[in-house]
């Protein structure tokens, strides 16, 4: 009878189990997925992580414990705090330009306040478009970010 190991077993030179826990999450093809996790965690910790967490979320569990320590590894001082850093920069960036744009379009129209844009919306769907951005939550009610440049490090608040 030949035994496939997982990864997990794998790196830690041991027999794998029938019942391992690692077995589902960690599959002997995808060694480096184990590697991350035991790097940044530690197998045991791992392990004794996903006894406490009910079978149906371990997968989801074994993921995420995998994406961030991958970040970890790519960023050591960040992680996943500097993709998020990135990402907050970056919406920025996009609402200065939209910023922009709605600017232009606003001088364009009080410079040829006559000329018509032929457009495809009817009246009542602008309107019904108009009375939906009511309903939108107001921008500080979202998650808050604040770079501070001194010592260029992300600070959520």
């Amino acid at each position: 009878m030949i035994s496939v190991r997982c990864a997990a077993c794998k790196s830690q030179r041991r027999r794998c189990p029938s019942d391992c826990i690692f077995s589902p999450y960690f599959p002997p093809n995808d060694p480096q997925k184990f590697a991350y996790v035991h790097k940044i965690y530690g197998g045991s910790n791992v392990g004794k992580m996903l006894q406490q967490i009910p079978p149906y979320a371990r997968k989801q569990a074994v993921d995420t414990l995998y994406l961030e320590a991958k970040c970890r590894i790519e960023d050591p001082t960040y992680g996943c705090a500097g993709i998020i850093f990135r990402l907050y920069q970056h919406i920025h960036e996009i609402e200065v330009e939209l910023a922009k744009i709605q600017t232009q379009i606003a001088f364009h129209n009080l410079q040829n306040p006559h000329v018509e844009v032929e457009s495809n919306f009817n009246a009542f769907s602008t309107i019904e478009a108009e009375s939906n951005l009511n309903i939108l939550p107001p921008q500080s009610s979202m998650g808050q970010f604040q770079y501070d440049h001194s010592n260029q490090s992300p600070w959520f608040y």
